[in-house]
């Protein structure tokens, strides 16, 4: 068994301690300074707040893939859309984190910018995942989405009261995520102002914590970036990759995989290898789905919802 602080990552059996699978909804609550995670089937009275911040996380639609475990996912795209469409109160903005497309190409990017028009929201945010860079280390990818963006795609923002990094760790990859001295240095330099009471929000394509390195699952230098982040007192990293919810918090910071709108992939150590799972039509829209949050500055939890598409 892997020892806890173990940089390989952990057991299944510790996996599986931390987990929250397909269809539960994971609660954020800010208190004191802390994010605080339970597992929950309703948000808190606060996401109903009418002065919340709210955005959605989405991620992993890969379109143009073709396969059994999901032969439209054009179609489950438009579905996760209407859902976000159709939610209570408009999102200030939809973070995709990553493989937006399945190969990367002008007509997939094409394909999944015009589909991503159609989202009510103030702003459509996105991160690259493997899938976006696969033959041009992303240069595709940054023509169509890095407008804005420095170094190969990497940014910050201020909302709320909330301080969001994107960070790119798909680029360079050998085995695990990478994110790169250049980018750590953006890191260093981006929080250096900030108060340590100041929330921080950090999105990537890849954990940025070794959930299952034997299968990728994990980013061989994020140390270096959640020892930047260790003076505050709240840091959530959301992210992709994984196609399935996962929960995991070590000291100040809390990690949020987020599930796919293609298809889904095996629990980590089912099988020996991350391969699309096949389920029946109706198990599959269970599996699917988005990330709604909401927060308001210094009163209110910070909630964090995971919808199914079923």
């Amino acid at each position: 068994m892997t020892a806890p602080g173990d940089p390989q990552g952990m057991s299944r059996r510790q996996l599986l301690r931390h987990t929250a699978w397909f269809g539960a909804a994971v609660v954020l609550t800010v208190s004191g300074g802390e994010v605080i995670s339970h597992v929950a089937g309703d948000a808190p009275a606060a996401a109903a707040d009418p002065t919340a911040l709210r955005f959605v996380q989405i991620s992993d639609s890969h379109l143009g893939f073709t396969g059994p475990a999901n032969t439209a996912v054009e179609a489950s795209f438009t579905e996760a859309i209407d859902l976000i469409n159709g939610l209570p109160e408009r999102p200030a903005f939809v973070m995709h984190t990553g493989d937006l497309t399945h190969l990367a190409t002008p007509a997939q990017f094409d394909q999944v910018k015009q589909m991503m028009s159609g989202l009510r929201t103030g702003r459509v945010l996105t991160v690259p995942g493997e899938h976006d860079s696969v033959d041009d280390s992303g240069q595709k990818y940054r023509a169509a989405f890095g407008a804005g963006t420095r170094g190969d795609g990497w940014y910050s923002f201020d909302l709320a009261g909330v301080h969001f990094i994107a960070l790119v760790n798909t680029l360079s990859l050998e085995k695990l995520g990478h994110l790169g001295t250049d980018q750590i240095d953006f890191v260093r330099q981006d929080v250096a102002g900030l108060s340590a009471d100041t929330p921080i929000v950090v999105f990537s394509h890849i954990p940025l914590f070794a959930m299952y390195p034997a299968w990728g699952w994990g980013t061989d230098d994020a140390a270096q970036v959640l020892a930047l982040l260790r003076r505050f007192a709240s840091v959530t990293c959301l992210n992709g990759h994984v196609h399935q919810l996962f929960t995991k918090t070590e000291g100040n910071v809390t990690f949020h995989s987020a599930t796919t709108t293609a298809y889904p992939l095996p629990h980590p150590g089912d099988g020996p290898a991350p391969a699309p799972v096949t389920l029946s039509a109706g198990k599959l829209r269970e599996a699917l789905g988005i990330r709604e949050v909401g927060y308001v500055r210094g009163r209110q939890p910070l909630a964090l919802r995971d919808r199914s598409l079923a």
